[in-house]
């Protein structure tokens, strides 16, 4: 069943499972330094009862996220993810054009180095990491790729479109963290009062796992964000209006 409008949109709610749109700029979990800050669990509704966190996004990342609504769910997904059973889609607008179609990176990555707290390629401490990428489409500058992330490392799509020398667009942390978007058409974007995108860009499209109750397969799928949605307009040239 589709959920009741909320402050986060709510894709799917059942009496084991929440899957929720994710806005880019809101915290996944507690900030451990500011405790102030808003993050999913304090943004959803209180009606809708005790939420487990099953696994994350950045905060610039938008997109499907999965919550369990009791402890028995959260480990039977818990093992979905450890086990690489569930499917993952991310879509990314990327600094540069790849010449190659499809391509699987498979650098080991380690987490949280440096004042930064990057994740960096580690050939001899890094864990096993393996992310699948496609080119949807290339434009001047930039292009359009889909990730499946196999493994779910901390900031693996991230580091792995930089280590393939892609970094996304607007991410100051893995790369130039510029507005790459001069090919757009400003006055137009301007014309229609709309938002080209300006957070990295990533997002979280599909999610696909088996249904801890039901043990079905479920697909969620949280559709193109509207910055992503308005700069692929202007980037092909077309009228944002339309």
């Amino acid at each position: 069943m589709m959920a009741e409008n909320s402050e986060i949109p709510i894709i799917w709610q059942d009496d084991h499972l929440l899957v929720i749109n994710k806005p880019a700029g809101l915290l996944a979990l507690a900030d451990g330094y500011n405790s102030s800050l808003p993050h999913v669990k304090t943004a959803l509704p209180a009606h809708l009862g005790p939420l487990w966190i099953v696994h994350r996004l950045d905060r610039f990342t938008s997109g499907v996220m999965v919550l369990a609504r009791n402890a028995s769910v959260h480990r039977q997904l818990n093992t979905q993810f450890q086990d690489r059973k569930v499917k993952k889609v991310y879509i990314a607008l990327v600094e540069g054009v790849p010449d190659w179609e499809q391509k699987v990176c498979t650098q080991p990555l380690r987490e949280n180095m440096g004042r930064k707290h990057r994740t960096i390629v580690d050939q001899l401490h890094g864990k096993p990491s393996v992310t699948r990428l496609k080119v949807l489409e290339r434009f001047p500058g930039c292009s359009l790729i889909e990730a499946n992330p196999e493994t779910g490392r901390r900031h693996q799509v991230r580091a792995h479109l930089a280590c393939e020398g892609f970094p996304i667009a607007c991410d100051n942390l893995y790369g130039s963290g510029l507005n790459i978007f001069q090919a757009v058409d400003w006055a137009a974007m301007d014309q229609v009062g709309m938002q080209i995108l300006e957070r990295p860009g990533l997002h979280a499209l599909s999610i696909e796992f088996i249904h801890p109750e039901t043990g079905k397969p479920s697909h969620f799928d949280a559709g193109y964000p509207g910055d992503f949605t308005l700069t692929l307009k202007l980037l092909r040239g077309n009228n944002p209006a339309s």
